[in-house]
């Protein structure tokens, strides 16, 4: 953990984005220290406050793809928007957008700094101190609705420092147990802490936890639940939103697969409660749900053989990936390049995508929290997938590069490869090796 004063030996010239990086990593001896007691004095040192609609996203899957899904058809209709998403994949950039485009290098330094100024000698972690860059860069750009992805649970997340407008629960799955506790309606209270009295807050799913119910009715939150409140009808070709509204005849949405009309349904339903303070018309929800772009869901790269990559880290993701690759088809064989973190469910993981897979190309993960590819090749083989000793079933590699290369010298044309898991997978397959990836934290 670096003092004050070691922070201020490193001023003089202005540091670049990657030296910022690299410089807040080392400002608290923890990736992740749930709560916001030190976040919220730095935030009103900062006079962070909105006077635009703040959407909030949580949920244990779907996230990013609601809050990209938000931001495209509000662009779309004519609006500033303002969107916050981690982790990134190549460049820290990412995870600041402001208009659908990501903030240049030179004004995120400028934030840096003044959160920088404005903490003193109060530790912050990496994603509490790039939160506070997020919140008063987009709270000083006069933006029409900001959209905020939580890191991790909800309730002591560095996102809940604002109060949402409208909040969303996209749905409550078994992960992060060491924070969030290890039963549903343990992880559901704390997803639920991004609710507010008196303001929408939507569930993605149907079957909300109890926990989750009980406190929205306890604080007054307005919750509307996916299955009771809104739905959709999917049909070949197109699908109907049923909400307050019916919108007909809307289009797949560009992201892949029926999970994500499911998405959308909730997206619509988010658009729809704040219809009075910013309108949207059928056409601009279309086109942005056409429009969406989202790196690593299910996200084909390549045809002949195709190349999907997808950041399925947990059992119910996994499980939307191997419906996925089973409503896809394939004509030949499927290869898997697949790295994990030491604490997610890699067996349950693995369960749900066995079947699904003829060779895996197993990695290693480029930190310390990552289960070693010889220790994802045991529980490949506990699961009953036997390694026939010259590496045509399993084969382990340091880098994810290198075992993508290995599926591709052994893919024919009608095969495919699904490279999947950590984010660190797909940044791995994808990156420029010449390139100084900066730091990737959820």
């Amino acid at each position: 953990m670096m003092t004050s004063e070691q922070v201020s030996e490193h001023k003089g010239a202005r540091r670049s984005l990657a030296e910022w990086t690299r410089l807040v990593e080392s400002l608290h001896p923890k990736n992740i220290e749930m709560g916001l007691g030190r976040i919220r004095v730095v935030k009103e040192r900062l006079a962070i406050r909105f006077d635009c609609p703040v959407v909030i996203v949580g949920g244990t899957n779907g996230k990013g793809s609601t809050c990209a899904m938000l931001q495209t058809i509000w662009k779309e209709a004519g609006y500033k928007v303002g969107l916050y998403t981690s982790p990134h994949i190549h460049r820290f950039n990412e995870r600041m957008r402001i208009d659908g485009e990501m903030v240049d290098d030179g004004k995120l330094v400028d934030y840096f700094e003044q959160v920088e100024a404005a903490r003193g000698d109060i530790a912050l972690t990496f994603f509490e101190f790039t939160t506070l860059v997020a919140l008063k860069m987009f709270a000083d750009a006069r933006l029409d609705v900001v959209v905020l992805e939580v890191g991790l649970g909800g309730r002591l997340d560095a996102v809940n420092l604002i109060d949402a407008d409208v909040a969303v629960v996209t749905n409550v799955a078994i992960d992060h147990v060491e924070f969030l506790g290890d039963t549903r309606e343990k992880i559901g209270f704390e997803k639920a802490g991004i609710y507010r009295s008196g303001k929408v807050a939507f569930y993605g799913d149907i079957d909300p936890p109890d926990s989750l119910v009980g406190h929205a009715r306890a604080i007054g939150a307005d919750l509307k639940v996916f299955g009771r409140d809104y739905s959709c009808r999917m049909y070949a070709g197109g699908w109907d939103y049923c909400g307050k509204t019916v919108l007909t005849g809307l289009a797949q949405p560009s992201l892949y697969g029926d999970n994500q009309i499911h998405n959308a349904t909730t997206v619509v339903a988010v658009v729809e409660a704040l219809q009075a303070r910013l309108p949207v018309g059928p056409d601009a929800i279309g086109r942005g749900l056409v429009k969406t772009e989202l790196p690593g869901r299910f996200q084909i790269v390549q045809q002949e053989p195709s190349i999907i990559l997808d950041v399925a880290h947990n059992p119910h993701a996994a499980a939307v990936l191997a419906r996925n690759l089973r409503e896809m088809g394939c004509h030949g064989m499927t290869h898997a390049v697949f790295g994990a973190m030491a604490d997610k469910d890699i067996d349950g993981v693995i369960a749900l995508m066995k079947d699904c897979v003829d060779r895996w190309y197993l990695t290693d993960l480029p930190l310390p929290r990552a289960a070693s590819a010889e220790a994802l090749k045991q529980k490949l083989m506990a699961a009953g997938i036997q390694d026939d000793g010259t590496g045509q079933r399993i084969s382990v590699y340091h880098r994810a590069a290198d075992a993508l290369t290995g599926a591709k010298n052994n893919a024919r044309k009608n095969d495919r490869i699904v490279a999947f898991g950590s984010f660190w997978v797909v940044t791995g397959v994808t990156q420029d090796p010449d390139r100084d990836s900066s730091t990737n934290h959820h």
